[in-house]
């Protein structure tokens, strides 16, 4: 049998397979050189200088010989070199010019911003600056201030104006039946195509006006009237100027006291009012002032019977003993001397004698 012969000793080894070539921009040197351009380019332009720091970046992760680590690292280096180099922007966003009465504006003045250092710039003759026309005087207008809303707009829409109106208080209220504001400002001017124009600020009748147009109304506040006569402090309310006389109103301090015939109680005395003392007394209110006859006194504020005050009435018949001409009698007041209703006589016991007034549970039987 024959064997096979063994290989020749003499005989080369198979070729070993050339390395692929590394391109130039692979090469740690060319990614070294892209950062170094960042900031170089930068301050030529910053977007230059971001176009190579995209590059530069790109280069760095796609290489996989680098840790993920070294990879953030030189991003962060990259955006770094870019910001140290980027021009700062002006806090007030304007440029660094001068402005000149001609209108134009004068860059790098003195030695700034010329781009040579200690050299100033160079200026140019100007004509002397042409006189700004004046503004347009505001149309005149006859003064409406005091009449109704209402008028005022009429007179001023007879007299060619266009008409605008607002609340002239801090209120800034909608305005409502013209006929009951009355016009405290007004402001002339002009529209875009030459029109006149008025504004009137008004504020509801009776109502004092602002000391400035947008301006709280300085209301009158309520006096102190406490025991003084109702005439006088009929007179002192109505006096304020925002309430009418007829919407002041007289009430008792007791509960269980009436007044007399309007004209018979004008020496009673107040004791309470409503709005209280100091309080603003504006357009919208009614004003009560609570009275009392002058032997009677005001009611203590500390009394048992609190907020519902009531004068002694010692038979319970509803009239107070300091007008009951029979305090002791419960079936005989002021209003039925002769004894109440169906009662049978001035000193019944209250048992009615047939046909009468039938009254179970009252304070008169």
């Amino acid at each position: 049998m024959r064997r096979p012969s063994a290989p020749s000793s003499s005989s080369s080894p198979p070729p070993v397979p050339a390395a692929p070539r590394t391109r130039w921009w692979q090469t740690v040197r060319a990614r070294v050189g892209f950062f170094l351009a960042v900031p170089v380019l930068g301050l030529i332009s910053p977007y230059l200088g971001f176009a190579v720091m995209v590059v530069a970046v790109f280069l760095v992760w796609k290489d996989g010989s680098w840790s993920r680590g070294t990879k953030v690292a030189a991003t962060v280096v990259a955006f770094a070199l870019l910001g140290s180099v980027a021009p700062d922007r002006p806090e007030d966003g304007t440029r660094d010019t001068e402005a000149r009465p001609d209108g134009k504006a004068a860059v790098g003045a003195g030695t700034g911003n010329t781009g040579m250092v200690g050299i100033p710039a160079r200026t140019t003759p100007s004509s002397p600056p042409s006189p700004s026309p004046t503004a347009r005087p505001r149309p005149a207008a006859k003064d409406y201030r005091g009449m109704s809303l209402d008028d005022a707009r009429k007179a001023a829409e007879a007299a060619g104006f266009g008409v605008d109106e607002h609340d002239a208080s801090d209120q800034d209220k909608s305005i409502w039946m013209r006929l009951n504001w009355t016009v405290c400002f007004q402001r002339t001017g002009w529209t875009s195509s030459g029109t006149k124009t008025i504004d009137f600020g008004a504020v509801k009748k009776g109502a004092p006006c602002p000391r400035e147009d947008g301006g709280a109304i300085p209301w009158p506040t309520m006096p102190n009237l406490v025991w003084k006569t109702w005439r006088t402090a009929h007179k002192e309310v109505a006096a304020l100027g925002t309430v009418p006389a007829d919407r002041v109103m007289a009430s008792t301090a007791y509960v269980n006291d009436q007044l007399p015939d309007e004209g018979e109680y004008d020496d009673w005395r107040v004791c309470v009012t409503d709005p209280a003392k100091g309080e603003d007394v504006t357009v919208d209110l009614w004003v009560t002032l609570e009275l009392t006859h002058p032997d009677n006194g005001c009611p203590a504020p500390d009394r048992e019977d609190g907020d519902r005050p009531s004068l002694p009435d010692r038979d319970d018949d509803g009239d107070p003993d300091y007008r009951d001409p029979f305090p002791g009698d419960r079936h005989r007041n002021s209003t039925f001397p002769n004894g109440l209703p169906g009662g049978s006589g001035g000193s019944s016991d209250g048992n009615s004698s047939g046909g009468g007034w039938n009254c179970p549970r009252t304070r008169w039987c």
